[in-house]
């Protein structure tokens, strides 16, 4: 069996494509991200994942089917317990989340650790509550110009984000009161799956903007994935976007930091010129942060044809003996209620212009299966206790 040199994978950060049977156990009833953004937009001009084969997968509004699709395409469906980036990207890799991170959606942090954070951190706080980052900025952004107070919030996902004005409060203040908050959130009690840096810049209210020097503190994976069974085995792994705060390093041989979601294609291409030999993984936060969760589905279409212009540029840079692989880590339906993920199938969409077959696989029954494709093509031992099933063999 011929194996690819080098596997790009691409993750269009919560580009689902419909519920799935226990989505409505997290609150999310006909939710499909990809469909309800089709259906709200006059047009909608994505013609790389058209021919790749993406609306023969999932119903897209304004695409047709294409009689013979360039890539094998399936839905996988999540099996581990929750719809964030971690539990996504961690079950892609092999890992099965069986305990769910802790949220504090709808009551805040516990005092305990705020008094704690403060103490430690020498800012009082403000804010504690779940909301969207623009909403917590107008609310309190000029107070913090004024005051030094911390602004610290939540949101559906189990995450405690930290907020602070790049030139008054300070970028690497900012950064050491966030591991700060990492070191008290490793407690059982606290544990949240990230703590994030958000630092913004504006003078006053309606015109404070986050910056891309986010960070992300992430806890560790809790077991070995297929990143670390790569490294392990001397492969190249190269992470674009914020893979490397995901997996917080493990099994990550060179991280690139993107500042977008089109600056992240841009490096992808750059990488493509590189002679490596392994795996290129790719995260795209903006379409999830900037539109998901604002509750955009237009500027979400706009993205998605953003992306689909360097999508040709890499289809055309693909060596014979590369692989690509489009998928997604969960949902966020930009036309359902509030501002949370959506728990949906995700796409993978598997294409080399060495195959020669195409269409249609049978529904992965988890993420795992991206990991373990790739574990099987460069003849590594998936990690003890993981899991995923290989479709390698549908692709060469």
């Amino acid at each position: 069996m011929k194996n690819f040199k080098r596997i790009f994978t691409i993750v269009v950060d919560s580009l689902g494509v419909g519920e799935m049977s226990d989505s409505k156990q997290y609150g999310d009833i006909g939710v499909d991200t990809l469909g309800h953004i089709s259906e709200s937009v006059e047009s909608f001009n994505i013609p790389n994942l058209q021919k790749l084969g993406l609306a023969n997968l999932h119903e897209v509004k304004h695409v047709c089917e294409v009689p013979k699709p360039l890539a094998h395409f399936m839905k996988m469906r999540e099996v581990g317990i929750g719809k964030d980036t971690m539990t996504g990207h961690w079950e892609m890799m092999g890992l099965k989340i069986e305990t769910p991170f802790k949220t504090f959606t709808n009551t805040g942090f516990p005092e305990e650790l705020l008094e704690e954070l403060k103490a430690r951190t020498g800012h009082n706080i403000v804010g504690n509550k779940s909301a969207s980052g623009t909403e917590i900025l107008d609310e309190f952004g000029e107070h913090q110009m004024k005051t030094g107070d911390m602004i610290v919030y939540t949101s559906a996902d189990s995450v405690l984000q930290i907020c602070g004005h790049e030139e008054t409060f300070g970028l690497e203040e900012l950064y050491r009161c966030c591991e700060i908050a990492r070191e008290l959130t490793f407690r059982d009690e606290w544990k949240v799956g990230r703590v994030i840096a958000r630092p913004y810049l504006g003078a006053k209210k309606g015109e404070f903007k986050r910056t891309s020097n986010r960070h992300d503190y992430a806890l560790k994976p809790f077991g070995q994935t297929v990143l670390n069974a790569l490294k392990d085995e001397g492969f190249d792994v190269i992470s674009v976007g914020k893979i490397n705060d995901i997996f917080d390093g493990e099994g990550v041989t060179e991280s690139n930091k993107s500042k977008s979601s089109v600056h992240g294609m841009e490096q992808t291409l750059e990488l493509m010129d590189k002679d490596f030999k392994g795996l290129c993984f790719v995260n795209l936060v903006d379409f999830d942060a900037l539109w998901g969760h604002r509750r955009d589905p237009i500027g979400y279409a706009k993205e998605l044809e953003k992306f689909d212009v360097n999508l040709g540029k890499v289809l055309e840079k693909l060596r014979e003996d590369d692989l690509l692989i489009i998928t997604a880590d969960h949902g966020n339906d930009p036309t359902y209620k509030g501002s949370d993920h959506t728990r949906e199938f995700v796409p993978f969409l598997a294409y080399s212009p060495s195959m020669a077959e195409n269409g249609l696989m049978e529904t992965s029954n988890n993420f795992a299966s991206v990991g373990a494709t790739i574990a099987e093509n460069f003849q590594v031992k998936m990690p003890e206790n993981t899991i995923g099933q290989s479709v390698l063999k549908k692709l060469v």
